[in-house]
């Protein structure tokens, strides 16, 4: 009786075929799994935000802002190194100063 976990070898080596992998190089070894105990779980507290959370839109409205070229190749620079878009960089910051500045006190402190 095969394994449940066991593939068709014929189909298997037509789907390497398929997608360009010539050589059993990195599928030499077989993971054979079983339906022993895993051992010891830790349940850890859901941290990720609900689905609603994640697909929200901000309230955003487009604007037309002339910025100096030298603010321009800040923001990129620190966006490339942060892997993220310049654009969203000073959006927060923007955001960050209107919350800041709006938030009851008129100093900012």
């Amino acid at each position: 009786m095969a394994d449940r976990f066991d593939c068709d070898e014929r189909k298997d080596a037509e789907n390497r075929r398929k997608h360009g992998v010539l050589t059993d190089e990195f599928m030499k070894k077989r993971i054979r799994y079983s339906d022993e105990p895993i051992g010891p779980v830790e349940i850890v507290p859901d941290f990720l935000p609900p689905p609603e959370e994640l697909a929200r839109e901000d309230d955003g409205v487009k604007v037309t802002l002339a910025l100096s070229r030298r603010s321009v190749d800040f923001f990129k620079a620190e966006a490339q190194r942060q892997n993220c878009s310049y654009q969203r960089m000073i959006r927060r910051l923007v955001d960050s100063y209107a919350a800041r500045y709006s938030a009851g006190s008129r100093s900012g402190r």
